[in-house]
């Protein structure tokens, strides 16, 4: 998982840095709030981010403001790093955009499940976006017949919207995903096809 850290204090920038490598995530390092919300603006932003509350530039909470402003798809997970541990505080950080936190200074263990739980979030967040979009591809794809359609009484042919006549198979692929394979149904098969059949019999006969 690609990890954004957004941390101006140079010893917890490189312990939060070395932690996440050692878990196996790839980390990107920022030092304040302005590289922290391009960073999460660019076309390959990570999927998370441990925003500290106070930094130069944008804050931590400011920076959740203006990612759930923006509703990306998926959305990135926020973690917000702060010192302020009293509930008001940690209800202002959650009702500003945040989806977790974490009070400093950080215990790793629990540092390392609320990473965990994020990376679940965000991974089933990217597999719901991917079936959304095979979901779209397909609707896109899918044509439907709809409304009344004028059929001949006698040959059965279609009239389409500037009077051309086509057969009804030609009609119906042209305006759906439906392929024909022909046959002869039973009641076809004993008025047309077995008197040809007994004709051609009885001209072999004679």
């Amino acid at each position: 998982m690609r990890i954004l850290i957004a941390e101006d204090d140079l010893v917890s920038q490189r312990m939060l840095a070395a932690t996440l490598g050692k878990w196996g995530h790839e980390v990107v390092v920022t030092g304040d709030g302005d590289a922290a919300w391009e960073a999460l603006q660019s076309g390959d932003a990570p999927g998370l981010a441990i925003l500290d509350w106070m930094m130069p530039g944008l804050d931590g909470a400011e920076i959740c403001r203006r990612v759930r402003a923006a509703a990306t798809t998926p959305p990135a997970y926020l973690i917000l790093l702060t010192a302020r541990g009293s509930q008001p505080d940690i209800v202002a950080g959650l009702n500003a955009g945040a989806d977790d936190y974490v009070t400093k200074p950080f215990d790793r263990d629990e540092l390392r499940a609320r990473v965990q739980a994020g990376t679940r979030i965000v991974d089933l967040q990217q597999e719901l976006a991917g079936r959304v979009r095979e979901l779209e591809d397909a609707l896109s794809r899918v044509k439907l017949l709809q409304g009344l359609l004028p059929i001949c009484s006698y040959c059965k042919r279609v009239r389409k919207d500037e009077n051309y006549w086509q057969q009804v198979e030609s009609y119906v692929s042209d305006h759906s995903e439906a392929r024909f394979s022909h046959g002869i149904c039973p009641p076809c098969y004993e008025k047309v096809v077995r008197p040809q059949l007994s004709s051609l019999a009885g001209g072999r006969g004679r």
